[in-house]
C-alpha cells in the first residue's frame, strides 16, 4: 500500500472511531447519582467536604437523612436544604439559628457524642 493510502485508511478510520465515540457518549449519558455523593459546604472559615455517602450508607456510619434533614417527613422526599431555613444573616432567618450554628450543632455534636473524629476546627475547615 502506499503511505498515501494508508494515511487516507488512517484518517477515515479515525473518524469513525470519533464519531463512534460522540455518538456513544450521547446515547448513554452517565446518570446522576440519586443522592449526592459528597457536597461542599462553603464556608468563609474554610470550605467542608462532606461525604454524604460515608454518613449515610448502611457501609459508614448509617444514618438516615432524617438525622440531619430535619424537615423530612416521607421517606422519599427532598430533603429541605439547610440554607432554605437557616440564612447566613439571623435577622434575616425564619429559623431561630443561621446556617453556621446549625451544621455546628449537628456536625460537632454527633462528632463528639460517637467520637468519630476530633472537633477542631482544621478537621473540618479547609481553607484553599
Amino acid at each position: 500500500m502506499e503511505v498515501r493510502k494508508e494515511r487516507i485508511v488512517a484518517y477515515c478510520l479515525g473518524i469513525i472511531l470519533l464519531v463512534i465515540g460522540i455518538v456513544s457518549y450521547a446515547a448513554f449519558p452517565e446518570r446522576s447519582p440519586e443522592e449526592p455523593i459528597r457536597i461542599i459546604l462553603k464556608s468563609a472559615a474554610g470550605n467542608v467536604l462532606l461525604d454524604m455517602k460515608e454518613h449515610s450508607s448502611e457501609a459508614g456510619y448509617g444514618y438516615e437523612c432524617v438525622d440531619c434533614h430535619h424537615e423530612v417527613e416521607e421517606p422519599d422526599e427532598r430533603p429541605t436544604l439547610c440554607r432554605e431555613c437557616h440564612l447566613l444573616d439571623k435577622d434575616e432567618s425564619e429559623a431561630e439559628i443561621n446556617t453556621e450554628d446549625a451544621f455546628h450543632q449537628i456536625c460537632i455534636t454527633c462528632h463528639e457524642e460517637d467520637g468519630m473524629a476530633p472537633v477542631d476546627c482544621e478537621t473540618c475547615h479547609h481553607m484553599g
